[in-house]
């Protein structure tokens, strides 16, 4: 969207908005000074009869709500839903009947662990739930990025977060996972360990909210105009594809930028440029119920997509920003027991205690049960209770609030047998009152053995590098320890490499789990790589005087036609003139930015690759650090000379001028002049694969 075209939307927006108008208080009363306090003289006193400071200060000292226990940290985003197909054979849930019927969604995207004021970057869970506003009623899938949980009883929920948050005496770290009271929760809760496994790999840090896959977590249950009941699990998946940044980089990518995430997914919107995913489910029809090695009602365990296939239903675009954060994002509310007819609950323990826990949350959150009449949270279905009064009550009732009733004609009555109200599923339950967790739950190793047998090298690699960088900041050896020994139930080779970077014993073999050894593609970041564009990705261009202006204007336009983002780096900001003494505009200044900010760089000719400018620390630094992340990284005419000093001799580099070589994602050219269709196609290939870990590391 240009700078001209945002204006007049604000324009058109305060012509429509009341606040346009004159200055007010709460009560309609116009302003004509709102700078000064009302003072005896003009050194005197304030007086307590300034009606319109007490007004403003009041109304600042009550302006923020208590954030979230958990999910502080987010970003939202409106948009819509539609399916592919009627989903009738399993489900009575309208939304998911006309392809024709798009229904309104807000998204909200979240870290878990930290506070609002903490980094998007941190290796975390992140939070991924949307409320779906359907013709029957608001429908929340209240998800993560993660397929699995962390414990199978709500009633642990509380001593897990205790654990995770910062330490009770010190209040640190902020935002992280990398201390003492965590790690012990984790040796003492072996049923901890499969979410810990995703914790550990680059899943816990994406590279955008844009390329993030998104789980319900539980096994839910559809239910069909027959009554008919089919278990259910919902995958969010991205048309970008699933991509990450690794540790080095999100850690500086918290100074960098600590809204990384947040800013990446409005910038996308604003540029028209509206992430998508695809909706799929896994279904298990109820006699199946017990045919699986796990337990379906165990929010540690996944369905292999082996054993059962996702099949698409349809498919989510963002495509708004919202108006007021606070207004919106902030307030909006997600509860999983938020459903509509046609979705149905299943017994799963984790399940079952947050359906009382969101609502409990949010009274508290949000002031009082009226917060469903906040905009962001209001049902576009009808709404007719008895329920009134209590704090921000905004509408006017009329009438009887009570049922059964004669003087208010019986309104509002239930519904009859037309199908249409919501029915819970029939279902037998019966047993003594026990607090026992069934045999079925288990099983706390053979997923978590899964997962790791599933990774490809490299992000094996990642998984022990974060066990170490997290048990590293664990100041008790013995929990260090534990932790190992609780590894070796998963893999040897994993709780060795681990035991070795964090000085406790390396422990013997022999405690794997039998089952599971195989591995499930689909768990590895390598299975999901989008859909082969390079749209939104960030490329990074750098440029000093004397630069090929043609060479960068030529590249520039056949990558922003491929929809990358391209912006061109300088030594300082303002303008650089090129070979031909025209003045190219830069974007961004070399101090004020880092590698990590951008998906790949590219080295255009000029003196930015003759020997002095090579030597540059700041501009070498960049292109080093690109490479050695798996970034794709190019050059052209001489360019190709700054990339002597970092790329090792195990990558091939174009020495022949004309002649084009990709190789690992490094994509070299040395013929003076615009790109060739050749170089920008290679390139292009390069981008769209995101990362290229298997070549050899940096000299430097």
């Amino acid at each position: 969207m240009t700078t001209d075209r945002k204006q007049e939307q604000r324009e058109e927006a305060r012509a429509e908005d009341p606040a346009s108008g004159p200055l007010t208080t709460d009560q309609g009363v116009a302003v004509d000074h709102t700078d000064d306090s009302l003072a005896a003289g003009e050194r005197g006193p304030t007086l307590m009869e300034d009606f319109h400071f007490r007004e403003k200060l009041t109304h600042f000292d009550h302006e923020r709500i208590p954030e979230r226990v958990v999910h502080a940290r987010g970003a939202g985003a409106y948009g819509y839903f539609e399916p592919y197909e009627s989903c009738a054979e399993f489900t009575r849930a309208a939304f998911l009947q006309d392809p024709s019927v798009r229904t309104p969604v807000f998204v909200r995207f979240s870290t878990v662990q930290g506070p609002k004021g903490s980094a998007d970057t941190v290796r975390d869970v992140r939070g991924f739930a949307t409320k779906f506003y359907t013709s029957e009623g608001n429908y929340d899938l209240v998800g993560n990025n993660f397929p699995v949980f962390f414990i199978q009883d709500g009633i642990k929920f509380p001593d897990f977060v205790h654990a995770v948050k910062p330490e009770p005496d010190t209040d640190m770290p902020t935002g992280a996972s990398a201390h003492d009271t965590l790690w012990d929760f984790v040796s003492l809760q072996p049923e901890t360990l499969h979410a810990i496994m995703w914790l550990m790999s680059d899943r816990a840090i994406p590279r955008s909210y844009r390329m993030m896959q998104g789980f319900g977590v539980h096994t839910f249950r559809f239910v069909n105009e027959a009554g008919r009941g089919t278990f259910v699990k919902f995958h969010w998946k991205p048309k970008l594809g699933a991509h990450s940044l690794v540790w080095d980089e999100a850690q500086e990518c918290q100074g960098r930028d600590p809204d990384f995430n947040r800013r990446d997914l409005w910038d996308a919107i604003e540029a028209g440029e509206y992430p998508e995913w695809e909706l799929g489910v896994q279904l298990v029809p109820e006699e199946d119920e017990f045919a699986f090695d796990f337990d379906l009602l165990d929010a540690t365990k996944i369905i292999p997509e082996e054993q059962v296939p996702v099949r698409p239903i349809g498919r989510m675009v963002l495509n708004r920003n919202p108006d007021n954060f606070f207004a919106e994002t902030e307030q909006v509310a997600f509860h999983t027991a938020n459903v509509v007819p046609g979705i149905d609950f299943t017994n799963d323990p984790l399940l079952q205690a947050r359906n009382f826990s969101y609502l409990d949350t949010q009274l508290i959150r949000l002031g009082g049960p009226n917060f469903t009449q906040i905009p962001v949270n209001r049902p576009i279905a009808p709404v007719r209770t008895n329920q009134r009064d209590g704090y921000h009550q905004s509408r006017i009732h009329r009438g009887t609030n009570y049922s059964e009733n004669s003087l208010g004609a019986g309104c509002p009555a239930v519904s009859g047998a037309d199908g249409h109200a919501y029915t819970h599923y029939a279902e037998r339950v019966d047993g003594a009152k026990i607090r026992r967790r069934s045999p079925s739950f288990q099983d706390h190793y053979s997923q978590a053995a899964l997962f790791w047998h599933s990774m490809a090298d490299w992000e094996k690699e990642h998984i022990v590098s974060a066990f170490r960088f997290e048990l590293g900041k664990v100041n008790a050896l013995a929990v260090r320890a534990r932790t190992v020994e609780e590894l070796t139930h998963v893999n040897t080779e994993l709780a060795q490499e681990v035991a070795r970077g964090v000085g406790v014993p390396v422990p013997d073999g022999g405690q794997e789990p039998g089952p599971h050894k195989s591995a499930s593609p689909a768990l590895s970041l390598e299975a999901l790589p989008g859909d082969g564009s390079i749209r939104t990705r960030q490329i990074a261009v750098l440029v000093t005087d004397g630069v090929d202006a043609a060479q960068v204007t030529s590249v520039r336009e056949a990558l922003a036609a491929e929809g990358a983002i391209v912006e061109a780096i300088a030594p300082t900001d303002g303008e650089v003139t090129g070979a031909d003494g025209e003045k190219y505009q830069v974007d961004r200044a070399l101090p004020t930015v880092a590698a990590v900010l951008y998906d790949a760089v590219l080295v255009p000719g000029g003196p930015v690759g003759t020997p002095a400018v090579a030597q540059d620390p700041d501009a070498v630094r960049f292109v080093r650090d690109a490479y050695r992340h798996g970034k794709p990284v190019g050059a052209l005419g001489s360019g190709v000379g700054v990339l002597t000093p970092v790329v090792p001799d195990g990558v091939r580099v174009s020495a022949q001028t004309g002649s084009v070589v990709a190789d690992q994602g490094v994509v070299t050219d040395p013929a003076p002049g615009a790109a060739g269709e050749e170089f920008v196609r290679e390139f292009t290939r390069a981008v769209a694969a995101h990362r290229h870990w298997d070549r050899p590391q940096v000299r430097i």
